[in-house]
């Protein structure tokens, strides 16, 4: 059994992560270490190695049979996402989603974590650092904002609307010249289209209704599991691009985040898949 105060430990476990191995190297004057992993946007830093490191340590003395995938693990041992599928209990983590944004001294960054027991998130929270507020959710037990000072609040997607009021992103960062175009062009259509370059906080003003809608084409665990948890709690519909729930292990398909499921259809239509 995974508890809710087992759940309660988890979260003490991320905001003493914050408050220890981020927030101390956020805007720095001497120049944090940063290594390029893929691309001059793909980044990693100290704060993501360590971040990752302490909370994968302790997460495991306490369940030390768990399997615990952080985006950071799984660039040297990428068998780890398939094997989340058939996990008994299973912990995943992005312990700086933003990391560009981090780098840059913008305080648009979060840790990402989700609690998956077989194959299925049963919770999920969004850290955000700077501010010490996180965003919690249990499966069927609704999602929730609690502040740092003790408030806490709970939390709705937004209302659906018409395309040409709604305000949202289709993440282009992973796609060919021609397709950003495309659902650049699309995009259009809305009231307002923005752009983070972090799933964190995208999956934040999903779920609390600040933003209609959220797409990505890249499917890693880390960036998705909380997020979408905590949006479907919330009382939207996320959706793989194909109509299918989004599960353990897979990285392929791309992934829409609606009010609810007409919006999402028509949201699929107009926006990610029209020519």
């Amino acid at each position: 059994m995974f508890t809710d105060r087992d759940f309660t430990h988890v979260l003490d476990l991320v905001r003493i992560a914050g408050e220890n191995e981020i927030l101390p190297r956020f805007r720095r004057f001497d120049a944090p270490d940063v290594v390029e992993k893929k691309s001059s946007i793909d980044l990693v830093t100290d704060a993501d190695l360590k971040t990752e490191a302490y909370l994968t340590t302790e997460l495991l003395k306490r369940w030390p049979d768990a399997l615990v995938v952080g985006e950071e693990a799984c660039e040297t041992n990428p068998s780890l996402i398939s094997a989340l599928a058939g996990a008994e209990l299973a912990f995943v983590i992005d312990p700086v989603d933003g990391t560009f944004n981090f780098q840059a001294g913008l305080p648009v960054f979060g840790t990402n974590l989700a609690v998956v027991r077989r194959g299925e998130t049963i919770a999920a929270l969004i850290h955000d650092s700077v501010l010490g507020d996180t965003l919690v959710a249990s499966k069927g037990a609704g999602a929730h904002w609690l502040r740092s000072g003790g408030m806490e609040a709970k939390i709705r997607a937004a209302a659906a609307t018409e395309l040409s009021m709604m305000v949202g992103t289709i993440s282009i960062n992973d796609i060919s010249q021609e397709e950003r175009r495309r659902i650049a062009g699309n995009l259009a259509q809305t009231r307002m289209a923005f752009a983070y370059n972090c799933s964190a906080y995208e999956y934040w003003l999903v779920a609390t209704g600040k933003v209609h809608f959220i797409g990505h084409h890249k499917l890693m665990p880390w960036d998705h599991f909380a997020g979408v948890l905590l949006h479907e709690e919330a009382g939207g519909v996320t959706r793989k691009f194909d109509g299918s729930p989004y599960r353990p292990g897979e990285t392929r398909g791309g992934i829409l985040s609606a009010p609810d499921a007409d919006s999402w259809e028509m949201i699929l239509q107009r926006i990610v898949l029209a020519g």
